[in-house]
This record gives C-alpha cells, sequence and structure tokens, in this order.
C-alpha cells in the first residue's frame, strides 16, 4: 500500500468536485452521491483496508464545496448496508426519502458513509436517492443512485490517492421524433 497524504487526497478530492461543479454547475437543492471506497484510495482492495482518515478527509472536502454551493451530499454506504446513503435529514424530508434504522461504521457501512454519519449536523441513512450528479472514488458503483440519463465525466487528475475516480453528470430525457427540438429557437 502506498503512503498516506491527506493533504494531497483533500487536494485531489477538490480539484476533481470543484473542476466538475464549473463544467456542470447544479442548482441548489440537487443531490450529489458520492461513492468511496477508502482502501482503493489507500491502495488496497476494496473492502480490505479501510481507512477511517481517509474516509473523513474526503467527507469533510466533498461536504465543504458542496454545501458552499448549495447542494446536499448523499454518501453511499458500501455493499454490506446494501449501498445505502447517508444524507442530511433536511435532504431525507425535502425529497421524501424514508429513513432505515442502520447506523453505518468501519466495516459494515465503510469510513466515508461513518465519517458522514458523525459530520453531518442531523444524519440519516436512506436506501435510495435520484442525484443529479455523482462521484465514483474506487470503482463503487453509484449508477443506481444517479437519474435516469448519466453522463460520464473523466476528470483529470482520474485518481483520488491510488483509487480510479469517474463522475457524472444527468441530464433530462430526449423525447420526441424527428420533429422535436431540444433547444429554444
Amino acid at each position: 500500500m502506498e503512503t498516506i497524504d491527506l493533504q494531497e487526497i483533500a487536494k485531489q478530492t477538490e480539484q476533481i468536485l470543484t473542476d466538475l461543479l464549473n463544467a456542470h454547475p447544479m442548482a441548489k437543492g440537487s443531490v450529489f452521491v458520492v461513492g468511496c471506497s477508502s482502501s482503493e484510495v489507500a491502495g488496497g482492495l476494496i473492502g480490505k483496508n479501510s481507512s477511517a482518515e481517509i474516509g473523513q478527509t474526503i467527507f469533510a472536502t466533498a461536504h465543504r464545496i458542496l454545501s458552499e454551493r448549495g447542494v446536499y451530499l448523499a454518501c453511499q454506504c458500501c455493499e454490506h448496508l446494501n449501498r445505502a446513503l447517508v444524507v442530511e435529514a433536511e435532504c431525507a424530508e425535502h425529497y421524501g426519502y424514508e429513513p432505515v434504522s442502520v447506523v453505518p461504521w468501519l466495516h459494515g457501512g465503510g469510513s466515508f458513509a461513518t465519517a458522514a454519519y458523525g459530520g453531518f449536523s442531523q444524519a440519516v441513512v436512506v436506501e435510495h436517492v435520484k442525484a443529479s450528479a455523482g462521484l465514483d472514488i474506487g470503482d463503487t458503483l453509484i449508477g443506481m443512485h444517479l437519474k435516469d440519463v448519466a453522463v460520464p465525466v473523466h476528470p483529470t487528475p482520474n485518481q483520488i490517492g491510488a483509487a480510479h475516480v469517474v463522475a457524472a453528470f444527468c441530464r433530462p430525457k430526449l423525447i420526441g421524433g424527428e420533429r422535436a427540438r431540444y433547444v429554444k429557437g
């Protein structure tokens, strides 16, 4: 495993998020999902080398950036919690997401979700969201929590620590036929 530089991890996270949000701005009150394997960031295998420090660093960075823009952060738990998500109670109430009874921890939910559960002012766990954009750190499979038409983005840099990163934003469905227009004209 690689040496963990938490400042570099925070810097990489901030750059990728900021670049994505600048290129694809989100409306205030939108939901942004992040899935994060701290094991992959540390250079290990997903689910095998969880790091509370990495989870806290990435959560704090993402939460700060998204909060500044008025965007809700949804933090995906690991597969042991069926990829449930930690969100602020305000987000769950606003969107009608039903809270479930579970508390993530380092080896059952993952370090990132655990950091979110302790870091949000009023954390709740929900089973599903329909996010307008997202960030997948370490190939955690966030697609189930994105709106229907997700457009992949390959950020530069494309890694946080040793973890592969891919992002996505969502666009409205294009409907209609040959007479349809998609821009005002």
